[in-house]
């Protein structure tokens, strides 16, 4: 095999650790794979770590001894997040979203792939070190955001439905009051889907009373789940009290309404973006 550069090494392995973000790749791994020494491959290492941190571009990290090797995370500091955020919500401000039962129109918002992908990776980077084993979510907008998390915890994605599929086999199923409107719904999620004693971590496109998200905390309690976190994309400012507690939200709604002109809303970036 032809011997490697070192700015090809790097260019390859940055790919490699990228595409399979917070996953422990050996140095053995990558010894073999560029056919280096060791003691190449750590400066190789340093110097990638040197680049990522410099350019805000996610974290490497090395774990020592046997078992140990290099991964790659794709976290966002605060600063970046609040800008990005911080944009974000200004251009969902206004009066054009505005849907009735005081929601707000984020459809496009939840498709776009950038936009998703940056939620995804700032809610990521806030629970890593819980370690959650699996993103659990509730059918369906919800779903680009969870994905996203996910890929960026490097664990799957768990989708709740309303009701059970055939092709999912037994499920268990529980009925939870929802928070918006106060009626009786059903929750259902496959046995196979999970396993007792993990640990989980809720996403969700959107917390106003917070029924959903007690729900997904009920049903986990069903497979003996341990919720490690719990995060929306979005939260009204009312009711101030919701069902659920210790959350974060990326973004507050605040519906003003008006007796002459259009209900208008004021969205803003959650307070712990700026702690």
């Amino acid at each position: 095999m032809d011997k490697f550069r070192r700015n090809e090494r790097i260019s390859a392995m940055m790919k490699i650790l990228s595409d399979s973000p917070n996953q422990l790749f050996t140095l053995s791994s990558f010894c073999d794979r560029f056919q280096t020494a060791k003691s190449t491959m750590s400066e190789d290492i340093d110097i990638l770590r040197s680049v990522v941190e410099t350019f805000g571009l996610g974290e490497i990290h090395t774990v020592t001894g046997a078992a140990g090797g290099v991964m790659y995370r794709a976290t966002i500091n605060r600063d970046q997040a609040a800008r990005y955020i911080g944009n974000l919500a200004a251009s969902l401000s206004g009066t054009d979203r505005i849907l009735p039962g005081g929601f707000l129109y984020l459809s496009d918002i939840l498709s776009h792939p950038e936009i998703t992908r940056w939620m995804g990776q700032i809610i990521a980077t806030e629970y890593y070190s819980v370690r959650p084993d699996f993103v659990l979510t509730m059918e369906t907008k919800g779903i680009p955001v969870a994905l996203t998390t996910a890929g960026a915890l490097g664990v799957p994605l768990v989708i709740a439905r309303h009701s059970s599929k055939v092709y999912e086999g037994s499920a268990v199923n529980i009925n939870y009051v929802s928070g918006s409107s106060g009626s009786i719904q059903t929750m259902s999620l496959s046995r196979r889907a999970v396993q007792e004693g993990q640990s989980c971590l809720v996403v969700d496109d959107f917390l106003k009373g917070g029924g959903t998200a007690k729900g997904m905390e009920d049903l986990m309690r069903e497979f003996n789940v341990n919720v490690v976190g719990k995060a929306f994309v979005m939260e009204t400012k009312s009711p101030s009290h919701k069902r659920i507690s210790d959350y974060k939200s990326l973004m507050v709604l605040d519906i003003n309404h008006s007796d002459s002109d259009a209900d208008s809303a004021t969205v803003t970036p959650s307070a712990w973006l700026h702690s």
